[in-house]
């Protein structure tokens, strides 16, 4: 190496990571933040830069390190083995993750009590030990090919027979369904009645199974995806599949008329887990846009042209100002709405809201991020392109840009007689 280039590797300056600042700093939140960052750093991202070009999934290992550090119990009860945290802190580990592999971030969402909300209080207690253990990692079966966005549309089928549902009907977009300990599938037991909503009849169940296997009725095939590897993301059939009759997810279910509870609280349980996941969501799409920003900071001082590096051009320099503008407004953001869902308050309307801006404004960063990267960002040589391709699925899943638009406008503005 040359003494300019030793000159200039002493020179390079390392992008600073985010600070947990007042009012949301603890001692254990920024504990809890470092121990997330050195781990997503140290022990994720190797693997990411490794198995993602592959469409690898998740290695065992890495799950078993997750479950070691208690994360996939992060919102679990301490009674129950959980670290008894709540959302601010599952979004802010599942940043820092996301900023390595956003799959890491996203196999978070399949436990933290996921699967567990079963009539019986004490198998209820026995799975959220198992989920917070990492011993109950699930899947959840909502869309289907003519129902995604409009969720009261499903028309996967459920009848009782005995002491039995049975379940026919397709589903799509079902990420880990095989390599899951359960899946959550929505269902319909009924159609709703005159004048009652068109989500009225609809059940969430619970289908039991064992890891990398599919129970009998049960097939599908893996759905090739541009990015977002790390685990399948599964098209499914249900061809008489059958579920034990108690095992229905809500909290309504306790009721001695498990169909007719499930029926007014399935499509509510299904919308009260996506406000959640949408400000997960959000986490994750600043972590990937901090990732693209970082290696652009680092890069920028890399290059150069003109006898210069192209970090000194006033040009690209205001880009990088723009593109940590943007990350910070929808990192505040969606601590705010972290916070709100942890004291209780009703947001839906601010879920959509920092699901909306967030996840648009990744999709800009991570592009920005290409440019920023030239010819060599076009390349799988850098991880710049991994983060572009798994920002621009964050405007889709958990609702896409477009609903979560009719969401907020429909609660903002009523609708005149005539429409």
């Amino acid at each position: 190496m040359t003494s300019r280039e030793n000159e200039t590797a002493s020179e390079t300056w390392q992008p600073k990571p985010p600070e947990l600042l007042p009012p949301w700093h603890t001692p254990e939140r920024e504990e809890l933040q470092f121990q997330a960052r050195r781990f997503a750093m140290d022990e994720v991202l190797p693997v990411a830069n490794e198995l993602d070009p592959q469409k690898g999934e998740i290695p065992a290992s890495l799950l078993d390190r997750l479950a070691e550090l208690g994360w996939f119990g992060i919102t679990v009860p301490a009674a129950q083995g959980g670290l008894g945290h709540g959302v601010f802190e599952y979004c802010m580990v599942s940043e820092e993750l996301a900023r390595a592999w956003m799959s890491t971030a996203s196999i978070l969402a399949r436990s933290q009590g996921l699967g567990t909300a079963v009539p019986d209080a004490d198998r209820r207690t026995e799975l959220l030990t198992r989920s917070a253990r990492g011993e109950w990692i699930g899947a959840i079966a909502l869309s289907e090919p003519d129902a995604g966005s409009d969720l009261a549309g499903v028309t996967t089928r459920a009848v009782l027979d005995g002491d039995e549902w049975v379940v026919t009907g397709r589903k799509r977009w079902c990420g880990n369904a095989k390599a899951a300990d359960f899946i959550q599938v929505l269902v319909r037991e009924r159609d709703p009645e005159e004048g009652e909503s068109r989500s009225k009849g609809l059940v969430n169940l619970l289908l039991e199974k064992k890891r990398g296997e599919f129970p009998e009725g049960l097939s599908g095939y893996p759905i090739d995806k541009v990015g977002y590897h790390g685990f399948l993301t599964w098209d499914l059939r249900f061809d008489g599949v059958r579920i034990p009759r108690d095992n229905v997810i809500d909290e309504a279910s306790a009721s001695d008329e498990v169909g007719d509870a499930a029926a007014r609280a399935g499509f509510a349980e299904a919308q009260k887990f996506l406000n959640t996941a949408r400000v997960h969501t959000a986490a994750r799409a600043v972590g990937l846009a901090r990732a693209a920003l970082e290696d652009s900071i680092l890069y920028l001082q890399e290059r150069e042209q003109f006898g210069h590096p192209i970090g000194d051009f006033q040009a690209l320099r205001f880009n990088v100002a723009e593109m940590a503008a943007q990350i910070e407004q929808s990192r505040a953001f969606y601590r705010q709405v972290a916070h709100l869902l942890d004291l209780g308050v009703p947001c839906e309307k601010e879920a959509s809201m920092v699901k909306l801006e967030a996840t648009e404004m990744s999709v800009r960063v991570t592009n920005q991020a290409m440019q920023l990267h030239g010819g060599n960002g076009y390349t799988t040589e850098r991880q710049v392109e991994r983060h572009w391709r798994d920002a621009r699925l964050t405007t889709i899943f958990e609702g896409t840009s477009e609903i979560q638009k009719r969401i907020i406008s429909d609660r903002l503005l009523p609708r005149s007689p005539l429409s």
